[in-house]
């Protein structure tokens, strides 16, 4: 029985820790008889939290390590350091799987590493995408790297667009049979807070989501709905879709992930409690479908699911991913780095939360758009954006 060497981006985050539980679970299936594959951790990476990066060294023992600075890691573990370790990481340590859950454009140059060399990746990092993904696709389909979605959304689409996960993998380009994907968008912790009380949302507020747990920045995302604009773009890349066969609608409850409509009418959904331990566990054991962690849905317990309208007034931000997708060029990275560094301003307390779209919109408007050649491109249309947003919001220093 084959074992599968796995390194995880972003271990000490969400989706990092819970992709740790999901192996274990598989480990234990395997143990049993229950999953074909074994899976051998060979490789963490962290930004900051050393502390747990250490545990799960002692738990995981991998080869390396990889964390910005030097700590003391368990005998026989090798650790990189430094901002640019994750990619060294991916670069220096073999691998078959690679989970990209580094938050942000931080995660941008080890992922784009591990298509270059044609490792699967799980794909958490939906910024990867949307700031390179003129970059990132056509390299994968040169190399064979497979991008395996981690997003509930586009984990969804995935299921909904096959009779079964292990018929094809992205990138992919899918046909004029399929006319609308729709993905589905809980409408974050402020859904239900009257429009003129947005823009004076405290932090504790926004990130009180309620039905998902993330990270902070993810769930600031959710309040002002970017994370649904860069998920849209997201799926363009992966499913070759453009603008005008993508669509998000709020639904409270997140249940449905997805919709997939097909010429002749018919709509295929997928439904899944909300657990991110399901899709990443879809992803990291491609092509298999074995028994998961999250709990099961019951029917007839379930009651009415609501759909409703994205109000432009309260979203703005969703008009952008139409915006990014016709414009192309750096326009997705410009509006990635812009967000990044609204929300980090908003998240210490320097920006109130109506501002983020706002400064977001006008770095678009002030920089315009250009073409992506590689990274050095991407790198110099991101530190263009967060100037432009610290202009905007005074927090130039």
């Amino acid at each position: 029985m084959p074992t599968r060497r796995v390194i995880v981006l972003g271990s000490t985050g969400s989706i990092g820790t819970q992709t740790l539980d999901v192996l274990a679970h598989l480990n234990a299936l395997h143990e049993k008889g229950v999953h074909e594959d074994r899976y051998e951790v060979v490789g963490l990476a962290a930004r900051r939290n050393a502390e747990l990066l250490v545990r799960q060294a002692a738990q995981w023992r991998p080869a390396a390590a990889a964390l910005l600075e030097p700590v003391p890691l368990p005998p026989g573990v090798r650790g990189f350091v430094g901002p640019d370790a994750a990619e060294r990481l991916v670069r220096e340590l073999p691998c078959d799987l690679i989970v990209a859950g580094i938050v942000g454009s931080a995660g941008l140059a080890p992922t784009l590493a591990a298509v270059e060399l044609g490792r699967d990746v799980a794909l958490a990092n939906k910024e990867t995408l949307v700031a390179a993904g003129s970059l990132v696709v056509p390299l994968a389909e040169r190399t064979g790297a497979r991008l395996l979605p981690v997003d509930s959304e586009h984990s969804g689409v995935w299921q909904a667009i096959s009779p079964r996960v292990a018929d094809r993998s992205p990138p992919m380009k899918l046909g004029g049979h399929i006319t609308r994907v729709t993905l589905t968008a809980s409408g974050g912790a402020l859904r239900d807070l009257p429009l003129d009380k947005l823009q004076s949302a405290s932090v504790e507020q926004v990130l009180q989501h309620p039905t998902w747990a993330m990270g902070p920045k993810v769930t600031v995302d959710s309040a002002s709905l970017m994370n649904k604009c860069l998920e849209l773009i997201e799926a363009s890349w992966l499913f070759g879709l453009e603008a005008d066969r993508l669509a998000a609608v709020i639904h409270p409850q997140s249940i449905v992930h997805a919709l997939v409509e097909y010429a002749d009418g018919s709509v295929v959904a997928q439904l899944g409690s909300p657990d991110m331990r399901t899709p990443i566990q879809i992803a990291v054991a491609w092509p298999h479908r074995p028994p998961g962690l999250a709990s099961r849905l019951d029917p007839a317990t379930l009651g009415s699911l609501r759909f409703v309208p994205a109000d432009p007034e309260r979203y703005p931000a969703l008009a952008l991913a139409d915006r990014v997708l016709r414009d192309g060029g750096n326009a997705g990275a410009i509006l990635n780095a812009a967000n990044e560094q609204a929300v980090e301003l908003f998240l210490s307390g320097r920006c109130g939360f109506g501002s983020i779209v706002p400064a977001v919109r006008r770095a678009m408007d002030d920089l315009g758009v250009s073409t992506l050649r590689d990274l050095n491109d991407v790198r110099h249309s991101e530190s263009q954006a967060r100037r432009s947003v610290r202009l905007f919001l005074g927090a130039e220093a």
